[in-house]
Order: structure tokens, then sequence, then C-alpha cells
């Protein structure tokens, strides 16, 4: 499958980039794939290649790019490790809701001037940490962004100003969101919430949960699930294939 890496000029600086595209010619819808707190590794590599096979220019960030040359995170051991954890959280920190928007704007201005992308309207998608920043986007672009889905993504509802479920009414894209079981980081009654902002803003949606853990579609991650990797994936290309056409 094609791919190139590249670079995004950012407010804040210069982000690396990775575009795969399928074979043959396009232009393809766009999609952003924002990865878990892991980062950009190549289990994302993979994952953006196997959606970019459905029919989709897909755009990879380094999402910490701000942090210059961080050093990887093994996610099999990264909670079970003390120093570890502290630095993951430590990064996650880092991506502020302010700065998922002002990289998404870029993103998108990136995608709409690539000959391989077709339209001006995107589709985003996110694992973790990813997923919130795909509602977050979807809530702050609402313009730009035409399907969002979040996977196993993690504070989706919180008690702070800043909490996705917030955004409800300012989506105006279709919205499909995948929980794992047991997580608390995302709850029935989190869901539940989530729903009800959802379907008062008038946004077409689906929430479920899958019988997985969290980290169940990351490959690379401990609780990877390989059936309900591959039920994300059949998710994903059909909410993608309703949602962004060419």
């Amino acid at each position: 499958m094609p791919n190139i890496t590249d670079t995004v000029t950012t407010a804040d600086g210069t982000c690396t980039v990775r575009l795969f595209t399928p074979d043959g010619e396009g232009p393809w819808p766009g999609v952003v794939m924002y990865p878990d707190a892991g980062g950009v590794r190549p289990t994302f590599d993979e994952m953006a290649t196997r959606l970019a096979g459905f029919g989709y220019a897909v755009l990879l960030p380094d999402i910490y790019y701000r942090l210059g040359d961080w050093e990887p995170i093994d996610m099999k051991t990264a909670f079970s490790d003390p120093e570890e954890r502290k630095r993951l959280m430590s990064m996650m920190g880092s991506v502020t809701p302010l700065k998922m928007d002002i990289d998404a704007g870029a993103f998108f201005d990136y995608l709409a001037a690539r000959p391989e992308v077709s339209g001006d309207r995107f589709g985003t998608t996110g694992y973790c940490m990813g997923g919130r920043t795909s509602l977050v986007v979807a809530g702050r672009q609402p313009d730009r962004v035409a399907a969002a889905a979040s996977f196993h993504g993690g504070g989706l509802v919180t008690d702070g100003d800043d909490s996705p479920h917030l955004l409800a009414d300012q989506i105006r894209a279709a919205v499909y969101v995948a929980g794992a079981e047991n997580d608390a980081s995302f709850t029935a009654e989190h869901a539940e919430q989530l729903e009800k902002a959802l379907t008062a803003a008038g946004v077409e949606h689906t929430i479920e949960t899958y019988p997985a853990g969290h980290g169940f579609a990351v490959p690379d991650n401990q609780p990877y699930d390989a059936a309900a990797a591959e039920r994300h994936w059949a998710a994903t290309r059909d909410f993608f294939g309703t949602h962004l056409t060419a």
C-alpha cells in the first residue's frame, strides 16, 4: 500500500505525518487516524495501511511532536511499570483539547491540498486517548468532520468543562463509539450520558460496548482481542462507507 512521510506546519511547530493511500488512482476521502497514548509506532502503520485498503487516504500524525524526539513506549508494560506509567501520563497530559483543535485544523488543510484526497470534509478515528481526540475534533471543527469514530476511547464524559460530551451540540458529523467492558475511563453511566447528549443535539450516532477490555483493537496492547478487533474493522468499514464518500 503506497505511503509517504511528510511534515505539517502547525501553530506550534512541525508535525511529522504519514499518509497512506490505496493502490490505484484516487482521489479518495481523507481520514485522520489518532493513535492511542503510546503514539505512532509500527502497529499503527499497519492499522493505517488496513484502513487505507478500504478506500481512504489516511493521515497518521505524531501527536507528541511538541515533545521532540520522544522515547517509544512499550504498551504491553506501560501501565505495570510505575516509571513508564508516570512518563506516559505526562505525555498524555501534554495533548490538551486546544492543541487537538489547533493540530486538526492543520491536518485538514494538509489533506485538502493533497491531490490524493477528495472533498473538504473528513473522517476521524482514534483509539483510547485518540478516541477522545476524535470526538473533541468533531466538536471543535464541525464544518470539517463528516464522520467521527472512537474505539475504547477514555474520557469521553468527565466532570471537566472540556469534556467531549459537552461539545455534542456543535457536532455535525455522524458518530460511532465502541466502548470496552469494565472500563473505568468509559463506564456504562458515561455511555448513557453521552447517548443523552448526542440525542438531545440531534447527532446521528451509535454507541456500543464490545465484550473485550480497554485496548482491544490495537495489536500491541496487552488486552488486544482478535475477535473484537475484527468487529471494529467491520464497523469502521461500514461506518465510513456510509458517511464518508468521494
